[in-house]
């Protein structure tokens, strides 16, 4: 197991760490990598790291779906919106491993997604061999 350090600089933010988590793969590896956010205020996807205005879009979207400024009774932090962002996104990624390698689409990135930033985060992510 392994951890991937994040540092956010906005408050919301989608980061690439689809490089850090490639430097994690053992050499020559078959099976799965899981990749887990510790954090109830961020999230984890996989999609188009192409193209920036695909998570400009995704981040306009979350902040109408559930804007930062509703207010919410029963949360004393202040931060109902972040958590309710993260559960929506997800906490976790399983991305398959071939020779090393991560199967992932061409365009495909895996992004942390800040919800309550800045902040410094972890990511932790782990490998499960395929048996022969």
């Amino acid at each position: 197991m392994q951890t991937i350090e994040v540092k956010s600089g906005k408050h919301s933010d989608m980061i690439d760490i689809t490089a850090a988590v490639r430097r994690t793969v053992p050499v020559g590896m078959n099976g799965i990598c899981h990749i887990f956010c510790k954090h109830t205020t961020a999230g984890l996807t996989i999609n188009e790291n192409a193209d920036p205005a695909v998570c400009a879009d995704i981040q306009t979207a979350l902040a109408q779906l559930v804007p930062w400024s509703q207010t919410f009774s029963r949360h004393f932090e202040g931060n109902s919106a972040a958590h309710l962002k993260s559960s929506m996104m997800g906490f976790s990624q399983t991305v398959p491993v071939k020779n090393g390698a991560l199967v992932l689409g061409t365009w495909q990135g895996i992004y942390f997604c800040e919800f309550d930033g800045p902040r410094s985060r972890s990511v932790t992510v782990q490998f499960i061999a395929e048996v022969e």
